[in-house]
């Protein structure tokens, strides 16, 4: 088949390079401007464009997709079907029109739960057991369009946002591959999404890493790891903020105020929480790179009774 493929992100590399490699004709793609980085301010690529560059595939990349400039621009690729995942812009429904199959979305959950723009992060905070990806008829509401396809996975105590994402980044490659056939030959059977069993994965801010001792373990460990690598999750501790990379959430009985420190040695320390208590097993204080507590007990002597998060 024809594709325009729209897509921004690492996520979106998986698929662009599982169709490249089932033959399918990429006419164009289209991506998100070049941005600024660091201090230098040099611009970088997007990474689907570094895929498309590789590729020798033509690259659009418009500030505005909903333009006429942008819609003169589209039309001069030929496509049989636009496939969109995490492009970034919301598209009108006079490009949704475009082409012969329409628009399709690669979405990061399993649909009609989580919609919007952090699905993967917030499954793990949820404590959700299994996700994966659908394949979408896009319309002109947020996630809202028909599902036409889905594949699974489970989600591992040991899940962290940046390990889930990879793993569906190549689930979304295998998804569209496997749903295009089935699109072309007539074969899939639009299903309506229940709006009652939808909820929303607004973007995720820094602000939510604040880590809240009055919580139990279970759930400060669930949104560690939902955001590690970004924003991270943290704490303070003696003035600093302290980030925590890694815990084991434990059932240990106590009747310590949340926060404080339970007990100490050579490998890590445990924290208290609200019901059970935060072992912590990789940190980054303030100014300092990141490591394990064992190193990081190496150089500071933590004490029980101490309280995190003043």
């Amino acid at each position: 088949m024809q594709i325009v493929f729209m897509g921004t992100p690492d996520f979106a590399v998986g698929a662009l390079e599982a169709l490249i490699a089932q033959g399918h004709e990429i006419t164009a793609v289209v991506t998100q401007p070049d941005k600024a980085k660091g201090r230098s301010g040099q611009l970088q690529f997007p990474p689907v464009k570094e895929c498309a560059v590789k590729h020798g595939i033509p690259v659009f990349q418009p500030r505005r997709i909903k333009t006429p400039e942008a819609m003169e621009e589209l039309k001069k690729y030929p496509a049989d079907v636009y496939i969109v995942a995490a492009f970034g812009q919301i598209l009108s429904q006079e490009i949704l029109d475009l082409p012969k199959y329409g628009c399709l979305n690669i979405h990061a959950s399993l649909l009609p739960k989580y919609r919007g723009a952090s699905p993967i992060q917030r499954v793990i905070i949820d404590g959700e057991t299994e996700t994966g990806v659908t394949i979408m008829q896009m319309n002109a509401g947020l996630d809202t369009g028909d599902m036409l396809y889905q594949k699974k996975i489970p989600i591992t105590s040991e899940d962290t946002f940046e390990t889930l994402h990879d793993k569906l980044m190549v689930l979304g490659g295998e998804a569209i591959t496997e749903a295009l056939p089935l699109l072309e030959a007539g074969k899939l059977t639009p299903e309506k999404q229940d709006d009652a069993k939808t909820c929303y994965a607004a973007l995720i801010t820094k602000e939510m890493g604040r880590l809240d001792f009055t919580k139990t373990a279970a759930e400060l460990d669930r949104l560690i790891r939902g955001l590690t690598p970004w924003p991270s999750a943290y704490t303070f501790y003696r003035g600093k903020q302290l980030k925590i990379w890694k815990a084991i959430p434990m059932v240990t009985a106590h009747r310590e105020a949340p926060g404080t420190i339970l007990t100490v040695n050579k490998d890590s320390f445990e924290v208290a929480a609200s019901e059970g208590g935060l072992k912590v097993m990789e940190l980054q204080l303030e100014g300092k790179k990141r490591m394990t507590a064992h190193d990081f007990l190496l150089g500071v002597k933590v004490q029980p009774g101490e309280i995190l998060g003043e």
